[in-house]
């Protein structure tokens, strides 16, 4: 029997550890991808500190994983051993009315997510859906390539889908994190002008700018609905993407919209949102809509986008470190050590 490394977290006791656990075997319609490399999501802070919960005893965190496919359980057109490819972190249920009808796997009603649902990437091979890969071409470094799953895809899908960013619409991102600071590429991508990024650290407001920001403000200072009513033409912002999750950067958000603005919540926690008076929203026409993941198609744009090079990710990857030291990358995003955008493993 085969074994391999995994980083296993045990949510009774709140313990990760590397471990060394047999290499999962895939079954028809799945495979097996040795991963070469997984991102670390504030998405698994979430399910190491206990805000997200899974229903297993143990489980293998990390969902933002590219690598090579090493077997398949059946054979399948297409597909061969050796193929890069990045994976789509969800599978169907099989059991829900969209799945017993034969719809696409993306349309799943009650959509299983890898890390949460079952075993993810933090080790050194996964099993996932064969419906689950998207190729990736040899121009696309891998572990550059992981990150386009969740931390790139969830904010270009909040953008082009949930917000439908038009050219020209301003739009204004808070949090410049891996979230935050994508969001504002693919604003960027979109058309959308001016696109202001938000954060309280200098490095990361810095950084905005060089990745394609019009205009940076620190959202702490008095004067930042101001400047962005300035920055604006005096109409406040079309489109503001929340990357924080926090009830205080939220308000702020909504503060900054103009007429008929649209406030996208990406940013997760457990804070109780109040959003001000109902007689705003109805005045104003304000929409607040709240955004999660993403579906493969997404991805496979990305993929496509990074490989015309009409999206630059080479920045996104901030450090690369063995899975031995998991739980210093875990550190590392908790206390945005270096200010990081990803920071990801290779096993």
């Amino acid at each position: 029997m085969r074994t391999m490394r995994a980083a296993r977290f045990h949510p009774g006791s709140g313990k990760l550890a590397v471990e060394e656990v047999p290499v999962p075997r895939p079954g028809p319609g799945e495979a097996l991808v040795k991963v070469a490399a997984c991102g670390i999501c504030h998405s698994d802070l979430g399910l190491l500190n206990g805000v997200f919960r899974t229903e297993l005893p143990v489980i293998t965190p990390g969902h933002e994983a590219s690598g090579t496919i090493d077997e398949l359980g059946a054979p399948t057109p297409g597909w061969e051993r050796g193929d890069r490819v990045v994976l789509h972190a969800g599978r169907a249920c099989g059991s829900c009315t969209t799945c017993v009808s034969g719809a696409a796997p993306d349309d799943c009603e009650r959509v299983q997510i890898m890390a949460f649902d079952y075993d993810g990437a933090w080790a050194e091979y996964v099993v996932v859906p064969v419906a689950a890969l998207v190729r990736v071409p040899e121009s696309i470094p891998l572990e550059q390539a992981a990150v386009l799953a969740d931390a790139v895809s969830t904010p270009y899908a909040a953008v082009v889908d949930t917000a439908s960013v038009r050219p020209a619409e301003s739009v204004g991102v808070w949090g410049l994190g891996g979230i935050g600071t994508h969001a504002l590429q693919a604003a960027r991508l979109a058309g959308a002008a001016p696109v202001i990024g938000l954060d309280p650290l200098p490095a990361a407001r810095e950084r905005a700018l060089e990745l394609g920001a019009d205009h940076a403000v620190d959202p702490t200072a008095e004067d930042a609905l101001d400047r962005i009513a300035a920055l604006t033409g005096g109409r406040g912002l079309r489109v503001a993407i929340d990357a924080v999750g926090r009830a205080s950067t939220i308000a702020q958000a909504n503060r900054a919209l103009g007429h008929r603005g649209r406030l996208v919540l990406v940013g997760m926690s457990m804070d109780t949102v109040e959003l001000g008076p109902l007689a705003a929203f109805t005045r104003d026409r304000h929409a607040v809509t709240g955004h999660l993941g993403y579906r493969k198609e997404h991805i496979q744009q990305l993929v496509d986008l990074v490989a015309a090079g009409r999206l630059d990710i080479s920045r996104s990857v901030s450090a690369q470190l063995p899975l031995t030291e998991i739980a210093e990358g875990v550190r590392r995003l908790e206390e945005k050590d270096g200010n990081p955008i990803r920071i990801v493993i290779r096993p």
